[in-house]
């Protein structure tokens, strides 16, 4: 039987709805992004994203619709991202929901943002578990370990900032537009190890932290100004890279080592740095067994198919929800 699902994604700044066939083939994903805004003001204000929200959400669905060539009395159920994220920008995804379910008498399966960029990769390959999943994003970093497709342990996660938030926080310390995370991934090509920076340091050995290597690049940089050095950017993107890459990598490693999983994916929005996706292969040829998977960049940054893929998951499990269910900004998975 043909399963069709439609899916919202808001969590953040991108209004996105898809139409997913049977879990894995996309009929039609349409983003609508703010970045351009929020460019404006060196990174997302949260009442302006929420607004565009507004604007964009019942556009983005009818075009997804339409492109889908579906109808409503052909969707099965709508998927939605109920949190994490900024709350004003989750209410306008859930509002919408909740209304179309309502008016269509349709089931609702709210999911787990970060549950959405693990799923993003069954579009270009199937799932083994047990699984190891390394979550990298504006506001994620995490290890999260899967006995089965929908078993989702934390075996890792960062005390401090994400490492999309350090990648963003160390651009505007360079000078860098925002987002800095592809700025900082571009400028690093152009650099060469010349300064050296601190390896962070955890006390669970699963652990991330990058506060303090982002505290050290600005050390670095006013050190180096009191002293009338010129401060080479590409170098210190250089360093910070490197370092905070292989701080990951290297816990991600160690973690497959002690979990043996049959699968290793990439998920987030920080999946799409190149240097990322170069350092994980080398890394796990020490592991020639276990099978791994890297999205293709669409598959990285937020859009609503991962939701869908998700979505259909959950509906196999029952996670289906009423019309009283509400947002939840600090969802735990």
């Amino acid at each position: 039987m043909t399963q069709y699902i439609l899916a919202i994604e808001s969590s953040c700044d991108e209004t996105a709805c898809a139409i997913i066939k049977n879990g894995n083939e996309i009929l039609s994903s349409v983003v609508s992004s703010q970045i351009n805004i929020h460019k404006l003001y060196g990174g997302v204000v949260p009442e302006v994203a929420s607004r565009i929200h507004v604007e964009n959400i019942s556009l983005v669905i009818k075009s997804a619709l339409e492109q889908a060539n579906v109808s409503m009395d052909d969707i099965e159920a709508i998927a939605f991202t109920q949190g994490p994220g900024l709350v004003g920008s989750l209410h306008v995804g859930v509002q919408a929901a909740k209304t179309i379910a309502w008016l269509y008498d349709k089931p609702l399966v709210p999911l787990h943002h970060i549950m959405g960029h693990i799923f993003a990769n069954t579009f270009v390959d199937k799932l083994e578990f047990p699984l190891m999943a390394l979550v990298v994003s504006g506001g994620h970093t995490e290890i999260v370990y899967m006995k089965d497709e929908y078993s989702f342990e934390i075996i890792g996660e960062t005390q401090d900032d994400a490492i999309g938030e350090a990648y963003d926080k160390v651009a505007r310390v360079l000078g860098l537009p925002y987002p800095g995370g592809p700025e900082i991934d571009k400028l690093a090509k152009e650099g060469k190890a010349f300064y050296k920076l601190p390896m962070p340091k955890t006390e669970n050995e699963f652990d991330f932290s990058f506060s303090g290597l982002k505290s050290a690049v600005l050390q670095l940089i006013q050190r180096e100004r009191k002293q009338d050095h010129e401060i080479n950017k590409a170098d210190v993107a250089y360093a910070f890279q490197e370092v905070a890459l292989h701080s990951l990598l290297s816990k991600l490693v160690k973690a497959v080592g002690v979990y043996q999983p049959k699968q290793v994916v990439l998920a987030g929005g920080v999946a799409a740095n190149s240097r990322l996706r170069v350092v994980i292969q080398e890394m796990m040829k020490q592991y020639p067994n276990i099978h791994l998977t890297i999205p293709p960049l669409w598959c990285c940054t937020d859009n609503a198919a991962m939701i869908g893929a998700a979505g259909s998951v959950a509906i196999k499990y029952n996670k289906t929800n009423d019309l009283t269910l509400a947002v939840k900004p600090s969802m735990e998975l």
